[in-house]
């Protein structure tokens, strides 16, 4: 559903052919932004829906929100939008162009740092230094719905350019090494035994979520700026795929480190994951000629 969403920008903003790259920065954004700060409060609701309602009649509940969305979907979408041959083999899927494929690698580092610490390692310290687990579900959801309020602002935070990558591009550079850097200072506050420890934690992931709210949004613009809207669907499936990757390798990064050395270890393994995501965006192309496939170039299938 995702997949098919943020396809579907990228249809529209080629068809209204006046609104430019702002614009579809803009709305990539907020689409963006909005869905995960609704996935934050995702949290506080399926707590709610469980005192309520329990488990199964929750399930129900949210079965019938969905049968509404699926009327609305169907309803109101032009039939086979956007619909494409699909690629013939997995070499061909595999051969996007040099803009896909360094976003996809990219992604799979982003993520990863992400829940290299929040899946288990963090969660499992604060509940260890006495917070419950209201208040530890509190921490990430507020987190959650505040990280999806940066990304819908990213483009009033990022300059924009008129063709949609001179900007753009250095902008996901240098966020990458910005947010290198946090999690390694978090790292040297638990090294020294800060006092108050746990609210260096908290408010050093609270510039994390700023700056990677920024970073993520800026990849989710340029993944759709270097796809064909062609095979949208597709170039967006595929970094998407290396985003699910990245998560998968942080959430099982995450409760090995954390069983090695505590949250210290997953903090490291959270920086080094950055350091090669910062390296992976050094490779992404800065014009259209320089991301654009042989067959592209020459109009041949």
């Amino acid at each position: 559903t995702k997949t098919a969403s943020k396809s579907a920008i990228k249809i529209t903003q080629a068809q209204a052919k006046d609104q430019g790259n702002g614009q579809l920065f803009k709305w990539v954004a907020w689409f963006t932004g909005s869905k995960n700060a609704m996935k934050g409060f995702g949290f506080f609701l399926g707590g709610l829906l469980l005192e309520t309602l329990g488990f199964q009649g929750s399930l129900w509940a949210m079965s019938g929100m969905l049968a509404l969305v699926l009327i609305g979907v169907v309803t109101s979408l032009p039939p086979m939008m956007g619909k494409s041959k699909p690629s013939g083999s997995a070499k061909e899927l595999f051969a996007k162009n040099a803009g896909i494929n360094a976003l996809a690698a990219a992604r799979v580092a982003l993520f990863g740092a992400r829940d290299v610490w929040f899946v288990v390692g963090v969660p499992v310290f604060l509940y260890s230094v006495g917070w419950t687990f209201t208040m530890v579900g509190g921490f990430l959801a507020a987190w959650t719905i505040g990280y999806g309020l940066v990304q819908a602002l990213a483009p009033q935070l990022v300059r924009r350019s008129a063709d949609g990558l001179s900007r753009e591009v250095p902008a996901a550079r240098w966020w990458s090494a910005v947010l290198t850097l946090i999690p390694l200072g978090i790292a040297a506050a638990l090294w020294l035994q800060a006092p108050q420890l746990q609210w260096w934690v908290v408010g050093g992931l609270s510039l994390f979520g700023f700056a990677f709210a920024i970073n993520s949004s800026v990849h989710s613009y340029l993944v759709l700026a270097y796809a064909g809207s062609e095979k949208a669907a597709e170039d967006v499936g595929f970094y998407y795929a290396a985003n699910a990757l990245g998560r998968f390798m942080g959430t099982l990064l995450s409760g090995l480190l954390y069983q090695w050395g505590g949250l210290l270890y997953a903090l490291l393994g959270s920086a080094l994951m950055l350091l090669l995501c910062w390296l992976t965006t050094l490779r992404l192309p800065l014009g259209l000629l320089e991301h654009t496939t042989p067959s592209e170039k020459t109009g041949t299938p």
